[in-house]
């Protein structure tokens, strides 16, 4: 069950401390475990059942670490709970790295949006660039922030862990390439199920901002992706800017300027400060 002080805990270990270094970071070793299983295989087939076996063996492993420490009496079982919770979900992290962004040298901001978006930018121009970065916190918000906090209130620990570990396995594999096409597919379908919600609430908690521009803009161009589209529509509708990774989607609005990723910045911290309250209060009344 969600516990509102793991919970208060949880977030003022992410506030005051942001990320854990990589040596102990269990979305790290989360990671490895994939890693260790990436074997190249024949067919297809074969590459499905690893990938199946792979995720279903994660998430057992996570959820019984979730399940184990919950039974940790005391004020140590709470610490420990609240340590692990807070590697689930990333307020500050996701901030400092969107905010890295902000330079006014474009080679400096390409490198700096590389490090939060999967697409090449080196050949990307500056609005493009803004654009990335803005994109990258929406979409994010929901990843990194709701999406965990949410299953944390449904289903306590475990729920939490096991979201991570399945949205950890389709950022590492859940790609439509000739490895990963039937590897990372378990992972890629069960991520977009498990997101289904989230992105949709986040997208929700975004629009209290400017609902008209906001809905105008979810009802458009959400669908274009079934989950990650809603809450990037939402954000584009109320900044009022373009959103365009090309092939994929294109956001009408004017093209974004670097006091766009203030505008944006200054958007997310509030929606936070709201989506933390809604979860801690559905946490309470649990």
């Amino acid at each position: 069950m969600p516990d509102p002080l793991t919970f208060l805990l949880a977030l003022m270990i992410d506030l005051l401390i942001g990320e854990y270094p990589n040596a102990i970071h269990p979305v790290v070793w989360m990671g490895k475990i994939v890693k260790y299983f990436d074997k190249d295989a024949k067919s297809n087939a074969v590459r499905f059942v690893y990938g199946t076996t792979l995720l279903i063996l994660n998430v057992a492993i996570w959820a019984s670490v979730g399940i184990s420490i919950m039974f940790i009496p005391s004020i140590i079982g709470i610490l420990t709970q609240a340590l692990l919770l807070k590697s689930t979900f990333s307020i500050r992290g996701l901030y400092a790295h969107v905010k890295r962004c902000r330079v006014e040298d474009d080679e400096k901001m390409r490198h700096s949006v590389s490090m939060i978006v999967s697409r090449d930018t080196s050949k990307l121009d500056r609005w493009h660039l803004i654009s990335a970065a803005l994109e990258s916190l929406s979409e994010n918000t929901s990843d990194s922030i709701t999406a965990p906090l949410f299953y944390y209130t449904l289903f306590g620990l475990p729920g939490a862990l096991v979201y991570r570990v399945v949205n950890t396995m389709d950022a590492m594999i859940g790609y439509h390439t000739q490895k990963f096409e039937w590897f990372g597919k378990a992972a890629a379908r069960t991520d977009d199920a498990l997101n289904f919600i989230p992105s949709r609430l986040t997208a929700t908690f975004f629009a209290l901002f400017s609902p008209k521009k906001a809905f105008r803009s979810i009802f458009k161009y959400g669908p274009i992706k079934i989950n990650g589209t809603y809450p990037m529509s939402a954000f584009s509708g109320i900044l009022g800017v373009k959103f365009e990774k090309h092939g994929v989607y294109e956001f009408e609005g004017r093209e974004p300027e670097i006091e766009d990723l203030d505008r944006g910045l200054r958007i997310y911290a509030f929606s936070v400060l709201i989506i933390i309250s809604v979860f801690f209060l559905l946490t309470v009344a649990r």
